[in-house]
């Protein structure tokens, strides 16, 4: 990450929770007076190929001991109603401001994988962490809905595992990218306006 972007990261994300702090905290405790603890769902996630991280956001799911791997339809009845909104809004991302803050992710950027994902796909992830991850990306922007619909097939962990690995993973690294050979500031500015403007779309349903 060059310096300029990292001093735009911080500084947009003090504003943004100097203005959403309100908001934040009223999911916080929706969240909490509905779904109980814990209000935050922690995530291992990598932000290069040998380094990780705790990604922050608000939890969406039924909690269970023992969870792994990308949600698919096998997870979908643990979806809370709260967090079913929290989803479709991207709400639940909110606490991300924490890690953009820390510098763990930027605004714009490749999602950050899981490590298994990591290890099954080094050489996919050799090339894509070389730039840091972010809360949204070209590639979340054009490919999340197919993504969703693909994996909302599956009925079990594996199958989810096998068609996230073969059909996803892929398609995504490519247009991280494409992103990466093409970023700028402005083409960040864009993805994050199209970001909200899709934020609001859902919001206004």
């Amino acid at each position: 990450m060059t310096v300029s972007k990292r001093i735009t990261d911080f500084v947009l994300a003090v504003l943004l929770t100097l203005v959403l702090w309100p908001l934040i905290l009223a999911i916080a405790i929706l969240v909490l007076l509905r779904d109980g603890r814990p209000v935050f769902y922690l995530s291992e996630r990598m932000k290069s190929p040998d380094q990780a991280f705790i990604l922050w956001k608000f939890r969406t799911m039924t909690s269970t001991a023992v969870d792994s791997g990308v949600s698919g339809g096998d997870k979908a009845a643990r979806v809370t109603k709260t967090g079913r909104v929290l989803r479709k809004t991207r709400l639940d991302e909110l606490p991300q401001l924490i890690n953009i803050l820390r510098g763990d992710i930027s605004f714009v950027g490749p999602r950050p994988p899981l490590r298994s994902y990591v290890k099954k796909h080094p050489e996919i992830y050799a090339r894509v962490l070389q730039y840091r991850p972010g809360v949204t990306g070209l590639a979340t922007l054009r490919y999340h809905r197919t993504e969703e619909r693909l994996l909302s097939r599956c009925q079990n962990a594996d199958e989810t595992d096998q068609v996230y690995s073969r059909r996803c993973v892929p398609v995504k690294a490519r247009l991280d990218l494409i992103w990466a050979a093409n970023q700028s500031l402005c083409f960040d500015l864009k993805l994050m306006f199209e970001t909200v403007a899709r934020v609001f779309k859902a919001l206004s349903r």
